[in-house]
């Protein structure tokens, strides 16, 4: 969430020299991958550094839950109803200016999502980035990272959590931040073209962002946007069978019911086994295992866990056995999954560690606004059938308390889920992407939408290449099992935010023309 006070003197806080990759903060509630392509400053860029700010955010932290929204709001108050609250709070933001054509090249906006904000990813936003001469300036979202308004995060004090908040956050800290160039340039008054950029719920936030302030940027780009909440997402189960092919599916399903038998005849050595001994709760245990499967399709590396499996079942080893493997050497091991995370008891933790977090700030998330309950199907599902529409509630009732529950009508009649009524957003989904069935995939000439195929291209393909985790500098598509696919939908997005930032300009943005009627791109 970012929100910064309109007007407010900039306070650096610290200047971070990066010096070793980060770990880029994709993925709905799953840990973010570790290692890779690191940060735009960081060790795939060697001698640069970003600096990371802090400003006063002045928006004031109303209720968030109340639907009667009045969406007028000045740089110093925020009412919703009869309720306004002026408290104030930090938020950090990070800025990466080696490609900017100052003073009047565009500005991206690249917005952090639902994990510590730790940098500007060295993704193909950096090529872009470098194609356009832009500033590239990333906002943290409110409450994840250093940018808490509260230390402790009980139920009562997560009230002010939620999408609408981050979007008037990212309003305030656009203006903030161009006021800040234009003190630091010498042009009073003038408005550079901005784009909005995310991944994930942060594409979702991008999408939402160009639909309630149009005004305020050029364009948006929703990767893996996930603008559509949906209460019973048993879509995301059927996409992993899906990806998984019938040998694979059918070896995952076959291991699920034997965990399955294990744990309904008390046997719960198996969560020793995955390394879990901790998890008491079984559906927590379940889910763990369900995640576990699922990010090997989500994040582009099929092979990792099918190769084994698949092997296993044809020899005859043991399937529980061969995935507690991969569970323990991949999925905690390899990808930095965090088995504490799957606790309820740990979830209800008001006062974890920064860096921990953003496990119980998206789970208020998820219990409050957006749901995407990812519960099995009634037929052929690929994970346990415990995992019901019953133990997410029950985990939402038992973590947060009675009455927080996600609204999932009255968040898509709000923003509109897949029927979103805006427009120069493009949508960029990977054919293998569990989540792509919560974002926009119909294509329209003001909303066009790019589904990109190939057998590993999943959460984000067009920011992150293949695999998208770890990840790679510069979004390397070369690993994509069609690299083709991938930068035949990059061209088309980059021609787009072409077309829009050049009609930003001929409407009066940057006050006169930089490169001629069009933004200047040689090559792709």
């Amino acid at each position: 969430m970012a929100s910064r006070a309109v007007g407010a003197a900039v306070a650096a806080v610290a200047v971070l020299l990066l010096l070793a990759p980060g770990a880029e903060p994709i993925g709905l509630w799953l840990p973010p991958p570790t290692g890779g392509g690191g940060r735009l400053g960081g060790a795939a860029a060697p001698g640069r550094f970003h600096v990371s700010f802090t400003f006063d955010n002045a928006i004031p932290m109303f209720m968030s839950r109340t639907h009667n929204v009045h969406e007028t709001f000045g740089p110093h108050k925020k009412a919703i109803g009869t309720s306004a609250d002026h408290r104030q709070f930090n938020q950090r933001y990070y800025e990466f200016l080696d490609y900017y054509r100052a003073p009047k090249g565009p500005i991206f906006l690249y917005i952090c999502g639902e994990s510590s904000c730790n940098g500007i990813p060295n993704s193909y936003l950096a090529v872009m980035a470098k194609k356009f001469g832009a500033a590239v300036v990333s906002p943290e979202h409110r409450y994840y990272g250093k940018s808490s308004p509260f230390e402790s995060l009980t139920t009562e004090n997560l009230r002010f959590l939620s999408s609408k908040q981050a979007l008037f956050d990212l309003a305030v800290f656009r203006q903030y931040y161009q006021e800040t160039l234009n003190a630091k340039y010498n042009r009073s008054g003038a408005d550079s073209s901005w784009f909005v950029f995310g991944g994930s719920y942060a594409g979702a936030l991008s999408a939402w962002f160009r639909l309630k302030f149009p005004h305020l940027t050029c364009g948006s780009l929703a990767s893996s946007g996930v603008v559509l909440s949906v209460y019973n997402y048993t879509d995301f189960d059927k996409q992993i069978g899906e990806s998984a092919g019938p040998e694979c599916k059918a070896a995952l399903q076959e291991t699920t019911k034997l965990v399955d038998g294990q744990l309904q005849s008390g046997r719960n050595a198996v969560k020793q086994l995955f390394g879990a001994s901790t998890l008491a709760n079984d559906g927590d245990f379940l889910f763990l295992l369900a995640d576990a499967a699922a990010i090997a399709f989500q994040y582009g590396n099929p092979d990792a866990l099918c190769s084994p499996i698949v092997e296993a079942k044809k020899n005859g080893t043991d399937l529980v056995e061969t995935f507690a493997r991969y569970v323990k050497d991949y999925y905690i091991g390899t990808f930095g999954a965090s088995v504490a995370s799957y606790d309820q008891e740990y979830l209800k933790n008001t006062t974890p560690p920064p860096a921990e977090s953003a496990y119980r700030l998206w789970w208020y998330q998820v219990c409050s606004e957006v749901a995407y309950f990812q519960v099995a199907p009634k037929n052929d599902s690929v994970r346990s059938a415990k995992i019901d529409t019953r133990y997410h509630l029950d985990l939402c009732r038992n973590v947060f308390g009675e009455g927080v529950y996600p609204d999932v009508f009255m968040t898509n009649l709000y923003y509109g889920g897949t029927r979103i009524a805006g427009s120069k957003i493009v949508f960029a989904n990977g054919s293998q992407d569990p989540w792509r069935h919560a974002s926009k995939q119909k294509s329209s000439k003001e909303l066009p939408s790019y589904l990109i195929e190939c057998s590993n291209c999943g959460h984000c393909s067009d920011l992150s290449g293949c695999p998208q985790a770890p990840s790679h500098i510069e979004g390397d598509s070369s690993n994509c099992s069609s690299p083709e696919a991938v930068n035949k939908v990059r061209k088309q997005i980059v021609d787009h935010i072409d077309l829009w930032l050049s009609e930003c300009q001929e409407q009066g943005h940057d006050n006169e023309p930089l490169l001629g009627s069009r933004w200047s791109i040689a090559t792709y």
